[in-house]
């Protein structure tokens, strides 16, 4: 950002680097034009021709073959800043967004890191050292032992003792780790030896660390985060909650803002224990604090996203505050501009996760070419997506090829649109989960709003399943889209012809699109 536009910012910037790839990538680059920044984008070789690429200003490219070599390769990234006359770096969420060595790496390089502090990076990526910090600031956690218990089997007995202490049923959790990786149920003692050597192993891989601890295992409870937006001047304040206890192997599926499950009142104690989490660190920009929600009430902590979390854009649709903006302002020294009485809540926002993999094959990751790719557009509708028509699914990435997001003055309202959306939504040449993510959010238990963390792994697959196609159609189908994909772009007068009684559009593809491989 411009001198002239921040006044007399400490930190002023007009070029930044994005250090990602895919929806993000793109989502931070159009931001940034939005801003008047020029956004630089990175790439490795088979995103050559992706669309971060083709939306940035100007592209960088990263040799090499692995992720190691290219996306994770912090020294690559910063030399790639330097050369294109960057001056900020955003990581995105994934990759190096909540490595502190890399934040400390921009800033030693004379660089703007849009993030926190390396230091609040550190601490609360440290599932232990955060939980000590937690409870030191009076932040409610789970039960548990802050005790470390190193990988090897000598520690066995270390763990037994532990695990006696904290009760079953409990969790092993890998203290570097995230995203279900590294952690494990366990029901009962004969258990433990077995599920802490697979925890740690996979801990291991994941993060170079084996170290696990042991927390309780709460039964029946919801998943529900809290947005909030700190800058350097000590201001900090929270914008609302998300619940994202629809899961699937500790991977969330569906998340909306608000909750079903929160009250007003318990609305701001949870938004009042964010703030106090992230105060405890010295937080600055835009993070996330993430609780367990029981069945009476009781909420406790469960760790710090020190980043922008995928599902943002429900917390945008529902405050209108834009959260990459505010990364930007906040990063060049700005004050937030904003105090807590400012945050409103405007209806409701449900986030799907478009995916490339096959539900009915255990949502193994799908490969082939998007012969053709129409997303919904329409009043309430947005979707951040990296790819389009034309472009080929790969298993070298994350299989996330976009986010449909709705909004709605009502939850029964903004399901609907929901509905009406994914419909409308036709990805052809890859299997994907659209079909399973209509029958997930039409099941009576999502659509009440009485969901928990345990319900897709402990409800049948047979719920969602979606009926067979025929081959022979959907090839003709495929066929007759490739041809109209060739003859004109897909139109948003199409997908904009709407009846306004049965709320169906008139397009031939929509009513097919469960059946769509």
């Amino acid at each position: 950002m411009t001198a002239e536009s921040f006044g007399s910012a400490p930190r002023p910037f007009g070029t930044v680097l994005v250090a990602n790839r895919g929806e993000i990538a793109v989502r931070v680059l159009q931001a940034a034009r939005e801003a008047g920044l020029r956004g630089i984008a990175v790439y490795s070789n088979p995103d050559a021709g992706s669309l971060h690429v083709e939306v940035a200003d100007n592209a960088v490219h990263l040799p090499g073959d692995t992720l190691a070599e290219t996306y994770l390769n912090a020294g690559a990234i910063i030399s790639a800043a330097k050369s294109s006359g960057a001056e900020a770096i955003h990581p995105g969420y994934g990759f190096l967004s909540e490595r502190a060595d890399f934040a400390r790496a921009v800033e030693d390089a004379g660089l703007v890191w849009i993030g926190p502090p390396a230091e609040a990076i550190s601490t609360m990526g440290d599932k232990i050292s955060a939980r000590i910090r937690m409870v030191e600031s009076g932040v409610p956690v789970i039960p548990g032992e802050e005790l470390s218990v190193p990988d090897g089997a000598k520690h066995l007995g270390v763990l037994a003792v532990c695990a006696a202490r904290v009760g079953y049923p409990l969790l092993l959790k890998a203290s570097a780790g995230g995203g279900g990786k590294g952690m494990r149920a366990v029901h009962e003692p004969k258990m433990l030896r077995t599920e802490y050597e697979a925890a740690s192993r996979e801990a291991s891989a994941a993060f170079g660390d084996g170290t696990i601890y042991v927390e309780r295992l709460l039964i029946g409870v919801r998943h529900v985060e809290v947005q909030i937006l700190a800058d350097s001047h000590g201001n900090c304040i929270h914008l609302n909650e998300r619940d994202c206890s629809l899961q699937r192997r500790h991977q969330k599926v569906l998340e909306e803002a608000p909750s079903p499950a929160v009250t007003p009142d318990l609305r701001e104690a949870m938004g009042d224990a964010a703030v106090t989490a992230a105060k405890a660190v010295n937080y600055v920009g835009a993070g996330t604090v993430e609780f367990l929600l029981s069945p009476r009430g009781k909420f406790y902590f469960l760790e710090m996203n020190t980043r922008l979390q995928v599902e943002h854009p429900v917390t945008e649709m529902t405050t209108g505050i834009d959260l990459v903006q505010k990364q930007f302002e906040v990063a060049a020294g700005l004050h937030l501009g904003l105090v807590q009485n400012d945050v409103r809540l405007s209806g409701h926002a449900i986030e799907a996760r478009i995916y490339a993999e096959d539900a009915s094959k255990g949502f193994l990751p799908a490969v082939g070419r998007l012969s053709f790719w129409k997303s919904p557009q329409g009043p309430g509708i947005r979707v951040d997506s990296g790819v389009r028509q034309g472009d080929v699914v790969i298993t070298d990435f994350d299989p996330m090829l976009a986010k449909l997001v709705v909004h709605a003055p009502t939850r029964q309202a903004a399901l609907r649109r929901l509905d009406t959306a994914l419909a409308d939504f036709v990805a052809l040449g890859v299997t994907t989960n659209i079909g399973f993510l209509r029958n997930v959010a039409a099941h009576h238990a999502f659509a009440s709003g009485n969901v928990t963390t345990e319900f897709l792994d402990s409800t049948s697959s047979s719920e969602f399943a979606e009926p067979g196609a025929d081959p022979a159609v959907l090839v003709a189908i495929a066929s007759a889209a490739q041809r109209l994909g060739m003859d004109r772009a897909p139109s948003a007068d199409a997908s904009d012809s709407v009846d306004e009684h049965t709320g169906h559009s008139g397009d031939p593809f929509r009513t097919l699109s469960r059946s769509f491989p």
